[in-house]
């Protein structure tokens, strides 16, 4: 009995150090926008958390947010990356109030950064130099753009977060033509096509067209729509711009290739052949916002 009170208190002391070593990622999802399967911020963090919890649960403590709420500043001083999948713009929530400033407390000692979709947006004016710095580029307006197209992401680089992901190809609101560091000093793209002339179908406009990108397109040039990028304080961080539709997480490589960046970004080790998960179709389902046809009653029309 003396024998066994002694593993046990071992043990006990062992355990907060077992639990130390984990990676705290903090997720924050926005609040709902768009139409039905479309910018499911909150079912799609959701489903990135549980996946991680799935494939890597002994190296993550995963915490997160929906509706746009805002970790403490204790959660954020202890994190080991942060992921936003929001939207962008003005409304961005790491524009509001003075959270860029906590942020940048966090990058400043090594913290990952990581955002999806709309996410990669901030403004000009309020954390483009920001998101520049800690991710390696993000969207600028009349200068990058966000047309529906087709990509086929046939190479993939050699890089950790390529471990075990598969060229694959989806339909998606594949933002491309971003505002990166000069001379892509620290940055490496991870996926990456040629748009087709079909992206430049539509006028010029803020989020639409505009020369640079245009002759861009016409070059046949690559663009580059998912990145990783390497800090001088040691951080990590990585932009992914697709993720407008939700059934693009069903895509196991597209998920694969997600999980595989947030871990990086967090400095965790991936798995060889990527961080494994698995989703059915209850799971894409799952915390889905309630929209039209997603349990929101439609609009009754009058008589």
């Amino acid at each position: 009995m003396k024998y066994l009170f002694s593993a046990v208190l071992a043990f006990s002391f062992l355990s907060p150090a077992f639990a130390a070593d984990k990676k705290s990622i903090v997720m924050i999802a926005g609040k709902p926008s768009h139409g039905p399967g479309q910018h499911e911020h909150n079912a799609g963090i959701q489903l990135l958390k549980k996946c991680l919890e799935q494939g890597v649960a002994d190296q993550v403590d995963v915490k997160f947010h929906l509706n746009g709420e805002w970790p403490s500043q204790e959660e954020l001083s202890a994190a080991d990356t942060v992921v936003i999948y929001s939207d962008g713009g003005g409304g961005h929530p790491a524009l509001q109030g003075d959270r860029l400033a906590q942020l940048d407390k966090e990058m400043k000692r090594g913290c990952g950064f990581l955002t999806l979709h709309y996410a990669v947006e901030p403004t000009i004016e309020k954390g483009g130099k920001e998101f520049i710095d800690w991710m390696g580029g993000c969207f600028e307006i009349n200068w990058s753009v966000n047309p529906h197209w087709d990509a086929n992401f046939k190479e993939l680089p050699v890089h950790p977060i390529s471990e075990g992901v598969k060229p694959f190809g989806t339909n998606d609101e594949w933002y491309f033509h971003m505002r990166f560091r000069p001379n892509m000093q620290g940055v490496t793209p991870i996926l990456s096509d040629v748009a087709p002339d079909s992206t430049m179908s539509r006028p010029d406009g803020a989020h639409s067209g505009n020369p640079a990108v245009r002759e861009s397109v016409k070059n046949k040039e690559k663009q580059h729509v998912a990145w990783a990028c390497e800090r001088a304080d040691g951080g990590r961080g990585f932009g992914f711009t697709g993720g407008h539709y939700h059934k693009g997480w069903a895509n196991n490589d597209q998920r694969k290739l997600v999980l595989n960046a947030i871990l990086w970004t967090a400095k965790a080790k991936i798995p060889a052949d990527g961080v494994p998960s698995t989703v059915t179709e209850d799971d894409m389902k799952a915390n889905l916002d309630l929209k039209p046809g997603q349990g929101l009653p439609e609009k009754t029309k009058a008589k």
